[in-house]
């Protein structure tokens, strides 16, 4: 027997406590028939003014990620997406394989993280070479961002880190904010414009952008939501969020 309202997926999600963005993006994103399970790593709301307090917000979430993977699981979810950003990105792309290879060992089930997800939307999208990034982070996060897209080929030839002083400060982040990030990150050496920080409300942003810019403009949750649907054989056309999601 499957799931009475999961019948096609369930999909266990983890995401930092303080994160008020991604459950709600995601819910909005669903098709019939897959159901998304939160789970939260707890971490307190620390404030964040620098590189050394936002390593001490990570590894927060790193201590809190193995607990909350393990909640989920009693709900045996068909996968597991990590709803959060910035550790999938840190240490490059082996720092990603290596993330992968523990958090599915851990997990028993397969893994989307943001960093695969998003370079996986680019590819898609074909033709994506130079890219421009919208981060919440500290010069640290930032650094460890252009690190992946630096290590599967990509260039990134403008960044806007906007250091949010704490983890829930990230999601008030006011969508007028977010527009002038996007327009200051365009130009005619951008192909593709890349929003990471799974708690910058941008899922409803990134489609309208894409329309004006006429270029892609991926955001994270769309992102990672899109790839764990297409991992899982899932294939429904979802409007609203931009062409990865109605034509990829």
């Amino acid at each position: 027997m499957t799931d009475s309202l999961g019948p096609r997926a369930k999909f266990g999600v983890v995401a930092p406590s303080t994160n008020t963005s991604v459950q709600p993006e995601y819910d909005a994103m669903r098709p019939y028939g897959v159901t998304n399970h939160f789970s939260r790593a707890v971490i307190p709301d620390t404030r964040v003014s620098d590189d050394a307090s936002f390593m001490v917000m990570l590894n927060n979430i790193r201590a809190a990620t193995d607990t909350a993977i393990a909640a989920i699981m009693t709900c045996s979810p068909d996968h597991i997406i990590i709803g959060m950003s910035a550790e999938t990105f840190w240490d490059g792309a082996d720092g990603a394989v290596r993330l992968k290879g523990k958090l599915e060992k851990l997990a028993g089930v397969g893994v989307t993280l943001g960093s695969d997800a998003v370079e996986a939307a680019l590819r898609a999208y074909g033709g994506i070479r130079r890219i421009a990034v919208v981060t919440p982070y500290m010069p640290v996060g930032d650094r460890n961002v252009m690190r992946y897209f630096t290590d599967v080929g990509l260039s990134v030839v403008k960044l806007k880190g906007l250091k949010c002083a704490s983890p829930v400060l990230i999601a008030h982040v006011t969508p007028e904010e977010l527009r002038d990030a996007v327009i200051e990150m365009d130009g005619p050496d951008v192909d593709a414009i890349v929003q990471v920080g799974t708690n910058l409300a941008f899922a409803n942003i990134a489609p309208m952008a894409e329309f004006w810019l006429g270029k892609p403009v991926i955001a994270i949750n769309t992102a990672t939501y899109w790839h764990a649907l297409r991992t899982n054989g899932i294939n429904d056309r979802v409007r609203g969020f931009g062409a990865l999601l109605a034509e990829h």
